[in-house]
């Protein structure tokens, strides 16, 4: 019975550890408030496109976690021999998918921060000395821009083509690239362009100056945890090895099979998951919200 209670809340732990992390569900029920569950979906659905996946649908990355989880579970259990160490191990596995968009998240965010300075720049110019009216210097510069950002000014241009809407291309190039520079921007230009004025040029220059201090200090923190980051990956390392040399050693199979090997198993297991997860936690450099979001 204690074994099955263990697995029980073992499994029901990665669950709610799961749903934190891809919906933004709080607290110890199985799902969230009625109220609450189109915001986590919306964050959810952000979260992709922000990691530039706008065209994978929330159950397809729920599939590919699922998946994962149990091959995970289906290792653990031929490495180990038994039902808790799979389980923890499925759970562990289906954070992989999860780990994988946060990182590509990540350098695409990186990318388009240190990117935005140049782009706002080259905005004042072409708005400025040669004379090209607001949309058309956003689009040109769009066209040149990173190739992750290309296809949001793609569809931006669509919009602006077949509307001639100004704010309905900001919105939706908004909406593509899901980044806190370009909402400060396209609202920038929108109040230009609606308004009118000689001072979009200061603005854009003000603009510029605060965004590349933020990516250079960003960028300076992200150079300092390097080494860090290095080491954090023998969490993983390090214990995997011994788990595998103790196998080899003896009967270390057999006492893995031992309902108190079992137990000892999914505790390292956890300890270690949970040191990784600390260690990211404590190295994470504060995002930027998203203020003029729709």
């Amino acid at each position: 019975m204690t074994p099955l209670l263990l697995s029980l809340a073992a499994a029901y732990g990665v669950y709610l550890l799961y749903t934190n992390v891809a919906f933004g569900w709080r607290g110890l029920g199985p799902g969230p408030r009625i109220g609450r569950t189109r915001a986590g979906q919306s964050r959810a659905r952000e979260w992709l496109v922000q990691a530039g996946l706008a065209e994978v649908e929330s159950a397809e990355f729920i599939s590919v976690v699922a998946v994962l989880a149990v091959l995970g579970g289906l290792v653990g259990f031929a490495v180990f021999g038994g039902l808790l160490p799979a389980l923890v191990l499925a759970g562990f596995a289906a954070s992989f998918p999860i780990a994988a968009y946060r990182h590509r998240r990540q350098v695409r965010m990186a990318k388009a921060q240190e990117a935005w300075p140049r782009m706002i720049e080259e905005i004042r110019l072409l708005t400025g000395s040669l004379g090209r009216s607001i949309p058309q210097a956003l689009f040109e510069v769009g066209a040149r821009g990173p190739e992750d950002l290309r296809p949001a000014f793609a569809a931006a241009h669509r919009e602006w083509l077949i509307s001639t809407d100004f704010a309905a291309t900001l919105k939706v190039l908004k909406e593509q690239l899901g980044d806190p520079t370009a909402d400060a921007t396209c609202e920038t230009l929108l109040v230009a362009h609606e308004v009118g004025g000689s001072d979009l040029g200061p603005r854009l220059t003000a603009l510029a100056e605060d965004r590349l201090q933020d990516t250079q200090g960003r960028k300076d923190a992200r150079s300092k945890q390097a080494g860090v980051r290095f080491a954090r990956r023998f969490v993983l390392i390090v214990p995997m090895g011994m788990a595998v040399a103790g196998m080899s050693v003896g009967e270390g199979r057999a006492a893995y099979q031992t309902g108190v090997g079992q137990i000892a198993v999914a505790l390292s297991v956890l300890m270690v998951v949970a040191c990784w997860l600390w260690s990211g936690r404590i190295m994470r450099i504060p995002e930027e919200e998203r203020v003029f979001e729709e």
